[in-house]
């Protein structure tokens, strides 16, 4: 059992914090959660711990930072920009130089960082050189940096075994760029959060670099017919020299669940090889590791309802989302549908069922549901986010994807606010109300369409003669007993 050492996550609420914090509080570690919405983090299987609290910063903002690391012992650093726009690799720099500097001040012990692998004597995609970059602005204020560098990060809700799984699940034959020729060592989500931890009590890895994988090194046309084979599904590849990383992230939007802004830096990097060639970590953590194939079939066999975190969880919304929270005037600023649904149900029996009956599996209700799925197709076919995210079991907190929707405002029991990431002019936001009567409760549903230019009212209107009869349907699947899992 560790010392009651107090320790900061940062990305608490995106994919590898999520498996991090727990390991971390079973080790007896205090730990604090940092995000920029401490909402984000509400439902988790960590947030009434004892020894666990949430608290507000964002890397980029200094003055956040203070309070956040005040008495902290060691950081670990899980935050990247990935999908933010061209200009991540800078964003990242300005956030690393920032922490680092607040680390400095608040005479935090260490900063451990979770980075890429790649060789230097390679010519590293920009989302890697990125990583390693990272790496040295996290240096640049003197407080000791353990770097761990890793590949491919096999498991339930990872980016990149969601593209495995999708891939081989949906594709009975595949056309590939030569890209997947490339050799990777992958690593289990188990053995990632094990070193991580590990770390933490082995002052000989403070101040270093290491590489991290499962020492099994494989092409990415063996990985994807390895997940094919644990599925039990047929595998056909045709390797074709004329798909370019644009061409690639555009058909591996199509195909699978993973965003283009996330899909486009990741396939760019899959040009390189990515395979260890320094294993002193195991000199220092020893243990066993899961090979790929075991990798694979125990991600596969994680049911959503068990999954503690997901890659999208700690995406942002796209710029165009506007500002988080911001609530949509009336008038001529906007176009609105509102529907009102009076029900015998009490507040907050009505709440759950409209909680847990949003989206995902849930869908928008049986009648409506084709259109709901074609208006995703389409979206999907512009670079959006379509409705292939799927949705956290149970509870909903902020920040969380729900299909194209993120969750920008929660009152529990009381309103749900969701701003769209699909592509649409303007901003979409949907806002659903539960309110007690006199005879049970109602839930008042209000969809909006922020004006902002022609485009608006264009696209509302050509929707308009559907938007009555969809919303009902959804108001009505809303407060419908939810279904049996």
């Amino acid at each position: 059992m560790a010392s009651a050492q107090r320790i900061l996550v940062t990305g608490a609420a995106g994919y590898i914090g999520g498996r991090l914090i727990p390991a971390l509080l079973d080790d007896g570690y205090e730990v604090r959660g940092l995000a920029r919405s401490p909402g984000r983090l509400d439902g988790r299987v960590f947030a009434g711990h004892p020894r666990f609290a949430a608290v507000t910063g964002d890397a980029l903002d200094a003055a956040t930072l203070a309070p956040a690391l005040a008495g902290v012992d060691a950081a670990y650093y899980l935050i990247h920009s990935l999908g933010t726009g061209a200009d991540f690799g800078e964003r990242d720099l300005q956030a690393a130089r920032t922490f680092a500097a607040a680390c400095a001040t608040a005479n935090v012990g260490r900063i451990v960082y979770l980075s890429g692998l790649g060789s230097h004597d390679d010519e590293l995609s920009e989302h890697l050189a990125s990583r390693h970059a990272t790496g040295d602005a996290l240096r640049s204020a003197g407080v000791p940096v353990t770097e761990l560098r890793a590949a491919v990060i096999v498991g339930s809700g990872s980016a990149s075994f969601e593209i495995i799984r999708d891939l081989t699940r949906r594709l009975p034959a595949m056309v590939a760029p030569r890209w997947v020729s490339s050799r990777c060592e992958p690593i289990a989500i188990r053995d990632v959060v094990r070193y991580l931890v590990g770390c933490l009590g082995e002052p000989r890895t403070a101040g270093e670099v290491f590489e991290i994988g499962s020492g099994t090194v494989l092409t990415y046309r063996e990985m994807l017919r390895v997940a094919a084979e644990e599925q039990g599904r047929p595998f056909r590849m045709l390797t074709v020299p004329v798909l370019t990383p644009t061409l690639s992230s555009y058909w591996l939007h199509l195909v699978t669940s993973v965003d283009m802004r996330v899909a486009r830096p990741l396939i760019d990097g899959l040009r390189n090889d990515v395979v260890c060639h320094d294993r002193r970590i195991d000199e220092l953590l020893p243990g066993p590791m899961l090979g790929y194939r075991e990798a694979v079939r125990a991600a596969l066999h994680v049911d959503a309802s068990e999954r503690r975190s997901r890659w999208v969880d700690a995406q942002s919304p796209r710029p165009e989302a506007g500002p988080r929270g911001v609530r949509i005037a009336s008038g001529r600023g906007e176009f609105r549908d509102r529907q009102v649904f009076d029900t015998p149900l009490a507040a907050d029996e009505l709440w759950r069922r409209v909680e847990h009956n949003f989206g995902g599996a849930a869908g928008y209700g049986a009648k409506a549901d084709v259109l709901w799925r074609l208006r995703g197709a389409v979206d999907r076919l512009l670079g959006g986010a379509g409705l292939r995210r799927g949705r956290p079991a149970g509870a909903l907190a902020e920040g969380d994807a729900v299909d194209w929707w993120r969750v920008e405002r929660l009152e529990r029991g009381r309103t749900l606010q969701l701003v769209a990431e699909m592509r649409v002019p303007g901003v979409a936001r949907l806002e659903l109300d539960v309110e007690p009567t006199a005879h049970g409760a109602r839930l008042v549903q209000t969809a909006t369409l922020a004006n902002t230019r022609l485009a608006s009212g264009l696209y509302w209107y050509a929707v308009a003669p559907f938007h009555d009869w969809v919303f009902r349907e959804l108001g009505a699947h809303l407060i419908a007993e939810p279904a049996k899992a």
